[in-house]
């Protein structure tokens, strides 16, 4: 069983992406079968045109006069739709507020003289300061950087802030934005697809960047009872390369197993996966025996960065929150692009679907060989 019984509850969410800005509208879009990705010609992001899940040039994220950046204006519209939902205090010693990122303000390099007055700008923890004074937070915010688990490692994180009884509501938010800094990196790692593309599918030839916001509100409070709980969490390293993940998939499926064990739940409970699928060829390789180690090859099993593109530090936040839609309404998502089974044999969804999920898994691995995986239960 779990090492702590309190329960942890959503009591609130929101995903602001390309497709949407709230969790209603993303899911209904997402079940529909809309995108965001498109093919974009931004000279100002890439040299060659880009698949990608960008907002458009003119979006507003929040009115009136304002110094936010993109990136932080993104984090408070993600917020405040999830806080409107919600009664909490957020000036209570006993309220916190985790943001994860992967890159924050860094396009800032790209446009400003790189001074110490730009180094401190663009320090996630200048932007987290901004974030808390913004909304009235109390406590110092937490940031979690950890490549692609970030978010996911967040929901974890959370989760636990709020078993160790020091804090009964924890605020989770998580924001990336594409630049022509995070273009060219997956670009000398030859990552990109120059199509949308395709999680698990045997043509797949790399990822497509996204960009969004999401936030997820946890509360310990027993009022909540009906609400779907964050239960289990695990994380783990490969140790084994800088970018590429593991050949055996072991660190992923030791991070499933342990989640599922710390929610106190069995392999064949599981109703659903919500994977990274990143649609690398080596990623869903590993997340294919990774997902297999852990018992799961057999439970239905989505992707959703065809729709989001790469969201980053934003990605396992908006697939968590998907996830527990799909719970409420016991519906499976597709898994979009998928047509042939490229990995090891999973049961990858690829229609939209009506079936009861009591519990789900949802996973994330990033550079530097890090993984996560989180346990939703009803």
């Amino acid at each position: 069983m779990g090492t702590n019984n309190k329960d942890v509850f959503i009591i609130a969410d929101n995903v602001y992406s390309p497709i949407g800005i709230t969790t209603q509208q993303n899911f209904e879009q997402v079940k529909n079968g809309v995108s965001g990705v498109q093919k974009h010609d931004r000279p100002d992001l890439s040299d060659v045109s880009i698949s990608a899940s960008i907002f458009n040039k003119d979006q507003v994220f929040i009115s009136g006069e304002h110094n936010y950046t993109k990136f932080e204006q993104l984090l408070i519209a993600s917020v405040t739709d999830a806080l409107s939902y919600t009664d909490i205090k957020i000036d209570d010693p006993k309220t916190g507020l985790i943001i994860s990122s992967t890159k924050g303000n860094i396009s800032l390099l790209e446009t400003e003289e790189n001074n110490e007055t730009l180094q401190k700008r663009i320090s996630l923890n200048t932007s987290a300061q901004l974030i808390a004074g913004h909304f009235g937070f109390v406590n110092q915010p937490i940031i979690i950087s950890n490549a692609c688990i970030s978010g996911v490692m967040a929901i974890v994180t959370g989760m636990r802030m709020i078993q160790s009884g020091q804090y009964n509501q924890v605020v989770v938010t998580g924001a990336d934005v594409i630049s022509k800094f995070v273009v060219s990196g997956f670009q000398s790692f030859q990552a990109l697809s120059s199509e949308r593309c395709k999680p698990f599918d045997k043509n797949r030839t790399g990822l497509n960047l996204g960009e969004g916001a999401a936030t997820v509100i946890l509360s310990g409070d027993e009022k909540y009872k009906g609400n779907i709980r964050v239960t289990g969490g695990g994380i783990s390293n490969d140790a084994n390369h800088i970018s590429g993940p593991s050949r055996t998939g072991q660190e992923l499926g030791g991070a499933i197993i342990k989640a599922i064990n710390n929610a106190g739940v069995k392999a064949e409970d599981i109703g659903l996966v919500s994977a990274h699928g990143t649609a690398t060829p080596y990623n869903d390789e590993m997340e294919a025996k990774a997902i297999t180690l852990a018992g799961l090859q057999n439970a239905p099993v989505n992707g959703l960065k065809a729709f989001y593109g790469h969201t980053l530090g934003a990605a396992g936040l908006i697939e968590t929150v998907l996830a527990k839609q799909c719970m409420e309404q016991n519906t499976l998502l597709p898994t979009l692009g998928f047509k042939e089974t490229g990995t090891a044999p999973l049961n990858i969804t690829t229609a939209v679907n009506h079936v009861e999920i009591k519990h789900g898994v949802k996973t994330a691995s990033g550079f530097g060989g890090c993984n996560g995986a989180l346990v939703l239960s009803k």
